[in-house]
């Protein structure tokens, strides 16, 4: 083989050496943070559902995707570390499960994606500027307990002819559940 020949086929190999060690590489693994006040094994069905829907996705955990769960054991005092925790990890996305876990979780980054499970007034705890233009860093899913509450009692009432009292029984110091209650005296 000639000089230059050999030059030629070093070079050509060479350069093609970064695409296969690139093709050997494994896929980057996606970290995200599961945040929630409640204890474990009351979320497990829970749990299941979000990794079940996870691999609906193609992300299969501990194959392409990393779940860091933080329960707070039903102290929500625990929450702020957690939270803080999961952004020293620097994991991708936190999906926060409920109204106060998403609250931790928005005082702890404003840079890392928040998706919340659900929320019943989103736009009144200021987690959002609006549900047609979230802004920020979260996204999710919201209920709206707040704006079907009187709703709700309307249909119960044309259900029931003569309806004449109606007990409600929740915290209105939960967020949501305050407005939720105005709604309803309303009517």
């Amino acid at each position: 083989m000639r000089r230059r020949e050999f030059i030629a086929l070093l070079s050509s190999a060479a350069s093609t050496w970064p695409l296969a060690a690139r093709a050997q590489q494994p896929a980057p693994k996606i970290s995200v943070g599961f945040l929630s006040v409640n204890v474990r094994p009351a979320m497990k069905a829970r749990v299941e559902a979000f990794q079940q829907g996870l691999r609906e996705l193609g992300y299969v955990e501990g194959q392409n995707v990393l779940i860091e769960y933080r329960f707070a054991e039903g102290n929500p005092e625990r929450l702020r570390a957690l939270a803080d925790e999961l952004v020293r990890l620097k994991v991708d996305v936190i999906v926060t499960e409920g109204t106060t876990s998403t609250r931790f979780a928005k005082e702890a980054t404003s840079t890392i994606p928040i998706v919340m499970a659900q929320d019943p007034d989103p736009v009144g705890t200021g987690f959002v500027a609006s549900l047609a233009r979230p802004s920020g860093n979260i996204t999710g899913l919201s209920n709206l307990r707040s704006d079907l509450g009187g709703k709700r009692l309307e249909i119960l009432r044309d259900t029931i002819p003569g309806l004449a009292r109606v007990a409600i029984i929740g915290t209105s110091t939960t967020p949501g559940n305050a407005q939720a209650l105005a709604d309803v005296e309303r009517i």
